[in-house]
């Protein structure tokens, strides 16, 4: 698996013209190496030249965390007495076309480019973002296990087994976060629960309001799975909306509404179809019963190693979607003061049309407790 990621990745970088590729922390590493780095003050960091033999360079102390790949790159670890951003300007010589990780460290980012000033420097995400995007079926495969994970959560929350009323919003994102881990998840990456008029912030902070009896109750989670041992983890990301009583012939329209513009964008998101033109779906259809002034965000993320990453379905975006890419869909309703919800699943794009990884029940559920 890692050594066609390399294949790919050094195909990327010979037709972009980059010489060079450093990755530190952030998700890049781990899906291309197996090895998370810890986001400390101490530099890690990649250095994968576009023919000859890669290095990961890191603190001495941690090289027995990596697993070892020769065929792919050689360990190097480098002393508390040495520098380490002269040990990485070595390794990269006189390479001139580099391009560094996202989620590198500002700091590290300014030493190396002063280190290396005759250099020119791009975001390594315009080689490895196009990649990681395209997923591999043992991606998707891990993407469709965190996706049911969440699911049996998200039926347990409809189902009326989580009790809502009388608890905290805090309290019951707690539960809803012990739940997924439950769930084959390594960790919670989010758990929104947002009742009553908070639910018109997309992303509320679960707090001390206490739920209440007939009001809407969204609820936005998911988690990071655990993987074996040098596998990163893939996202679960999943948004169902519960009423603690007789639901208002307002919201229930509106959200019928929402409900058809979210079953609309899914089948449209076609390999083929530019992303954008996949938001300009939803939004359409919201439009018809003027309710698109009440959707405040794109209509849907990448996912996979990373929570957000490519393709963005957003207007603007041209791109087309290709096969293997995972997505949300989750138009939303956001009405100040009062009330709002939203239905997201993930989504992948496949040669047989659109592929719905979430499959637990979108409407609106009433639950009594």
């Amino acid at each position: 698996m890692f050594a066609n990621r390399f294949d790919r990745v050094r195909t990327a970088m010979a037709r972009d013209g980059v010489d060079v590729l450093l990755l530190s922390v952030g998700p890049d590493l781990p899906w291309l190496t197996g090895y998370h780095a810890m986001p400390l003050e101490r530099l890690t960091i990649l250095v994968l030249p576009v023919d000859g033999v890669a290095t990961m360079l890191l603190p001495a102390f941690e090289t027995a965390r990596v697993s070892p790949q020769p065929d792919l790159f050689r360990i190097e670890g480098w002393g508390e007495t040495d520098d380490p951003i002269a040990r990485a300007a070595a390794l990269v010589g006189s390479a001139r076309n580099l391009a560094i990780g996202d989620h590198t460290w500002s700091r590290f980012t300014v030493l190396l480019q002063q280190a290396m000033p005759a250099a020119t420097w791009r975001n390594a995400g315009s080689v490895t973002g196009p990649l990681r995007a395209a997923k591999e079926p043992a991606e998707i495969e891990a993407l469709q296990r965190a996706a049911s994970g969440v699911d049996r959560v998200a039926a347990a929350l409809r189902g009326g087994e989580i009790p809502l009323i009388g608890r905290t919003e805090a309290d019951v994102s707690a539960e809803l976060g012990r739940r997924v881990v439950a769930e084959g998840h390594a960790k919670v990456n989010f758990a929104i629960v947002a009742s009553g008029p908070n639910a018109a912030s997309p992303h509320h902070e679960p707090g001390d309001r206490v739920i209440g009896p007939n009001e809407i109750v969204l609820c936005d989670f998911g988690g990071t799975t655990e993987e074996p041992e040098g596998r990163p983890g893939y996202c679960s990301d999943i948004t169902r909306c519960v009423f603690t009583g007789e639901v208002p012939a307002e919201i229930a329209e509106a959200y019928d509404h929402l409900l058809d513009a979210q079953q609309r964008a899914t089948a449209a998101a076609t390999v083929g179809t530019a992303a954008g033109a996949v938001d300009a779906v939803a939004r359409g259809r919201l439009a018809e019963v003027e309710l698109d002034r009440y959707f405040l965000h794109r209509l849907g993320h990448g996912i996979g190693v990373e929570a957000h990453e490519d393709p963005y379905l957003v207007d603007g975006n041209e791109v087309p979607l290709a096969a293997g890419n995972a997505f949300s869909i989750e138009p939303g309703v956001y009405v100040e003061g009062s009330w709002g919800a939203r239905i997201e699943d993930i989504v992948v794009a496949t040669a047989d049309g659109p592929l719905a990884l979430n499959t637990v029940d979108r409407e609106l559920a009433v639950v009594d407790r």
